[in-house]
Formats: structure tokens, sequence, C-alpha cells
């Protein structure tokens, strides 16, 4: 497929190439583009048949597999909101997100049947809008929505978003939404996004899907590569060799990755490590939490200059650093998208110069959201056009951000700011802590006082 062809997108790939394989599932079935198409239509023309109008959200509930996509690619052409839900929450957590979005529909995995039985009944949600994949005591089959309806594209075709709710480690997780632009998919879909990393349309490229969908930055990472012409490879439980084993026998090129996974790579004994040939790999991103540096340079020792780090938040904007810009600033998590802003304010909302330590704020310059029934929110976590999700840190003089932790997790003991990354990065670097946590506690004389908790790496 050549570069042009892809950059136009998955539905105009998939009537052009239909026999083209765009999606391998976890289990090794092979999908084309032409059957991925088919079902995403008839997931659409399902959904309208439930009741759905543009605007209105549906609820997954489900592990990485085609109807994970099959439900993206649908909202992203119907002018729905696909509301992804962590698999990991317990019920009343599914409850309160279905409910909030206002899902009209929840398609879950028999997988999750103890935790979404008692979520639909408390979210309230009609037994008729209820559809499994497997079998779910009161949910009706995933097969129903699809079964009868027609394979062609649906009329009306309006692009969709994804309404992602955020961690809520500060209260109750809040849905993003962001605004429809009532534009056709193919105008607006995000295969350019990759290209702020350097990834080109087709060109050979192989997406491995290493975490789980329901995190943004990874269902964005595999929409964008599957919209650009690249073919997704997908993990459902992630395990080191098995990732090793996937990049080797598909020659993949790119993936999404988090440190904790650096981590366990790392562990694994050398006879497995060259096992596995992993030279395909282009671009091993990683984000989502901060990377203690022997973790990083040991990586690049072993997979080469293709690990590169990036800094974002699901409300949008972001930083990204090549492995070369890295070694040259250690610890920088790079410089703003070119789609983005960064800045650095006080508390009292004054923007400080290169070098001083604050709140690290982002803009992003293709569009804007609001949290989802939370207006004070919102609000409270803006200046200006920029916003916050309350990490701290620096900017230096040639534009690299620098993070020191997320203000809330900031300790301060006997009125000395500590941060718990440090202490996190230091127990890491010793070959028997696997993963570690450090917080503070009420302490009488300091006010707070540092604790940590570590869990052993195997064999210790």
């Amino acid at each position: 497929m050549s570069q042009s062809a892809a950059a136009t997108g998955f539905w105009a790939q998939a009537t052009a190439d239909p026999g083209r394989t765009v999606l391998v599932a976890p289990d090794g079935e092979e999908w084309t583009a032409g059957r991925l198409h088919a079902e995403a239509n008839r997931l659409v023309h399902g959904l309208r048949a439930a009741g759905l109008e543009r605007g209105d959200a549906f609820a997954v509930v489900l592990p990485n597999g085609p109807e994970f996509l099959t439900a993206h690619l649908a909202a992203g052409q119907a002018g729905f909101y696909l509301v992804p839900v962590n698999h990991h929450f317990v019920a009343h957590e599914i409850a309160w997100i279905v409910a909030d979005s206002g899902a009209k529909v929840l398609i879950a995995h028999e997988r999750f049947s103890e935790a979404v039985i008692p979520a639909a009944d408390e979210a309230g949600l009609p037994a008729t809008h209820r559809y499994a994949v497997g079998t779910v005591p009161g949910f009706r089959p995933y097969a129903a929505l699809l079964d009868g309806q027609d394979e062609a594209p649906p009329a009306g075709r309006t692009l969709g978003w994804v309404m992602n709710y955020t961690s809520g480690t500060t209260g109750r997780p809040r849905g993003i939404r962001r605004p429809l632009p009532g534009k056709l998919p193919e105008e607006t879909h995000l295969g350019g996004f990759l290209g702020i990393f350097g990834i080109r349309p087709a060109d050979g490229n192989v997406h491995l899907v290493c975490s789980p969908l329901y995190h943004t930055a990874v269902l964005q990472f595999a929409a964008a590569a599957l919209h650009i012409g690249h073919p997704l490879v997908l993990m459902d439980r992630w395990t080191p060799e098995e990732m090793l084993r996937l990049i080797d026998r598909h020659a993949c090129t790119h993936t999404h990755m988090v440190p904790t996974q650096f981590h366990r790579l790392l562990a694994l004994p050398e006879e497995v490590r060259n096992r596995y040939d992993v030279s395909s790999m282009r671009h091993a991103i990683h984000g989502a939490a901060p990377c203690p540096e022997h973790v990083k340079r040991a990586m690049i020792d072993w997979w080469g200059r293709c690990v590169e780090e990036y800094y974002a938040a699901s409300e949008g904007g972001g930083a990204f650093a090549t492995a070369e810009e890295w070694l040259k600033k250690p610890g920088t998590v790079g410089r703003a998208w070119p789609i983005s802003e960064l800045a650095v304010f006080d508390d009292d909302g004054v923007r400080l110069p290169p070098g001083e330590l604050g709140t690290v704020y982002l803009k992003m310059n293709t569009g804007g959201f609001h949290y989802h029934k939370d207006e004070a929110k919102t609000a409270k976590n803006r200046i200006g056009d920029f916003f916050t999700v309350g990490d701290l840190g620096l900017l230096d003089e040639d534009g690299y951000l620098f993070l020191r932790d997320r203000k809330i997790d900031m300790i301060i003991s006997g009125g000395v700011n500590i941060y718990p990354a440090e202490i996190e990065a230091a127990l890491l670097a010793h070959p028997a802590v696997a993963d570690a946590a450090a917080f503070g506690i009420p302490h009488a004389d300091w006010g707070e006082e540092v604790k940590a908790v570590v869990e052993a790496a195997e064999g210790y």
C-alpha cells in the first residue's frame, strides 16, 4: 500500500483493498479490512436500531479484541460517543460511568460478568440494551446487535469521539467530552497523530497493542495506526516473553508501552531475551508513568534508539523526546508536540520562566474539551486556554520539560517538599524490587512522614 493511499483512513482503505489483513486477534485469528469494515457498519445499524442517534453514547467493558476496534470504528463514523470502561473496575465503579455518561447501550464480555451484571442493574440500564460477547445472564448476545444488519456503510456518516473517563485519583472519574465537529470521518480521523512521533503511513509498519485498549493513549495509538495502513497485532494478557515472541513473529515496528513493562522485560533471563529478534522495532514509545533512568538506559542498550518517551494527558496536548534527545538531557519527557503548547505556572497563576518549578499546563491547538457534568472542575483546572492535570515540573531554556511529581502526591514533611517519584525510582533500582509506591501518612510532629510499599521481584 502506498503512503498516499494509507493516509486516506481505514474506510477508504477497506473499500480499495478489502482482502488486506488489518488485525491479528489475541488468539491468532486474522481479520481482513473488508471483514472489520462490514462488522463496524453492521454495528452502526444495530445501535441505531436500538435507538442511538448522533451525540448518544454507548459503553464497552471488553478485553483487547476485534469487538473493541469494531466499536471504535462504529462510533467514529456514526457520530456516537464510545465510552471505554476499565474492565478491572468493580460493579459500582462501572455503574457510575455507565450512568454518568448516559450510555444507552452496554456491550460487555462474559469474562467480566461478575461486575457488569450488578453494574447494569445499578445504572438502571434496560435489559433490552445489554449485550454480551459470550454468555452473561440477563444480557442479549452481542450477535443480536449485528445479525440481519446491512454490511453497507450507514447513511448520514459523521465523526464521533471516544469519551474517556479520567482515573479519578482525586475523586470520581470524570468523562472528557469533546464537541462533535459535524464533519465526515475521512476529514478528521486520527491517522495524522502518529506523525508527531515520526511514524509514516504504510511504510511496512506493524503496530503491537500490548496494553488494555480502555486506556486513552493505547486506543488512540492503535486507531491512528489502523487509519494509516498499519496492521494491528493485539495482545490480551501481557507477558514479557510473549511480547518478544510477537515482535519477532510479526516484525512489529511500533508500540505503546509503560515503564513497568520495561522493568519486567529486563528481568527476563539473558538466554530468553536473546531468543527473539526485536530489530524490526522502530518506535517503542513509553509514557503514562515516570521511567527510572537506569531502566531506560538498559532498554536503550538492548533495543537501541527506538526507545522514545512522551508526556500527555487524556484531556489533550503533550511532549515527546527521542532517545537521542533523552540521552543529551536525561530525565526529560521532551518538547511540546507541534499541535500543543506547554507552560509552567505558580500557585497564583503567574507563568514561570525556564528553570523554575511549578504546575505544568498544556494546551491543545486542535480543539477543547470539558469534564462531563462538572463545569467546576473544568474551570478549576484551567488558566485561559491552558489546562493542568496537576503535575509538577519545569521547562529548561530549550523548551524541554522535566517532571517532578503529581502535585496531589507531593509529601510535605517538616516543611520540606518530598517527591514520591524520586523515592520510587531509587527503590526500583534494586534488583529485588519489581514495583514500588511511596506516599505520605500523617505524623504528629512532621505533618507527614514517608512510607513505601514494594513488590518483590521473582526469586526474592
